[in-house]
């Protein structure tokens, strides 16, 4: 019936919505088969079941047998290993949502269509929001130790490069500085978290706050351990910074349903408004002190 010269675009439509589900039932079967979390395992497998359901309903009209997108399927799963569950399914969700006006149109023929449309806008993302992620549930330790590296080696980089003018003095600096400040970070995350009695494990936040501030400064100080003129490693620093910000505030922005542009430029006009004024502080300080390295 569908499968008519007239109706042959509806039919490789079907086609298509029949293999996205049967994919998207391979991978969150794939991921909660190594999800070591019962409940967690336990929502991907209910969100698995219905995109199976799906499958079979658009199998149902197409009478055909038909594969999963095995590259897509491997994508996501290693994102999944790689940068946790909670935002692999949500970034899928955002960027595969099927075009309403293909769900109208075989709305006409197909009367399970408001089931499944229920299922894509509704369950799913219920479904997905009851996962419980440990990365997730010390965010705020991470976002501390990233905000205060950033914040202040953006602005600590550019001081020191007009200061001192030396890309491996620099370097030794910049990495004695950051792996006194990252214990320092740590050890009052961990005293913060242990005073509040509904905190988390102390000892994980402060972990998390450490350890994210000493790759930060790494990230940062990396440019001055290759180049050996400081002029030329700044603005590839500041660039690795805006990356860094880029970067994070999109993971949290989909994990968390947050807003996007407006945490990113504010994150990015503190460290650099931070780096332009330390630029000037370097410049005095070298003037005034007359120093010569």
């Amino acid at each position: 019936m569908i499968e008519t010269p007239e109706n042959q675009y509806m039919f490789d439509t079907l086609l298509v919505m029949q293999k996205g589900e049967l994919t998207e039932y391979e991978i969150y079967t794939k991921i909660a088969s190594i999800t070591s979390n019962p409940h967690n395992r336990d929502v991907l497998n209910r969100i698995a079941s219905q995109e199976y359901e799906h499958y079979q309903i658009w199998k149902g009209y197409t009478k055909r047998d038909i594969g999963p997108d095995t590259l897509k399927t491997w994508f996501y799963y290693l994102l999944a290993r790689l940068l946790g569950i909670t935002f692999t399914f949500k970034l899928m969700e955002g960027l595969e949502k099927r075009s309403q006006v293909v769900y109208h149109k075989l709305g006409t023929i197909i009367p399970e269509v408001k089931e499944i449309i229920a299922h894509e806008e509704t369950h799913e993302k219920e479904l997905i929001d009851l996962l419980d992620e440990e990365r997730l549930r010390y965010m705020g330790s991470v976002v501390l130790g990233l905000n205060d590296a950033l914040v202040e080696f953006t602005g600590t980089l550019a001081g020191l490069t007009f200061a001192i003018q030396n890309s491996q003095v620099i370097a030794v600096a910049g990495l004695i500085t950051g792996i006194a400040a990252s214990l320092s970070m740590g050890a009052s995350e961990y005293l913060s978290q242990k005073s509040d009695r509904e905190a988390t494990n102390p000892l994980k936040a402060s972990i998390y706050t450490g350890s994210t501030y000493v790759v930060t400064v790494f990230l940062l100080v990396l440019p001055y351990l290759i180049l050996s003129n400081p002029y030329f490693a700044l603005p590839i620093t500041l660039t690795a910074a805006i990356c860094i910000v880029f970067l994070f505030t999109f993971y949290i922005s989909v994990a968390k349903d947050l807003p996007f542009w407006r945490r990113f430029l504010e994150m990015a006009l503190i460290s650099m408004g931070i780096a332009a004024v330390s630029f000037l502080i370097g410049l005095a300080i070298r003037a005034v002190l007359n120093v010569n390295i």
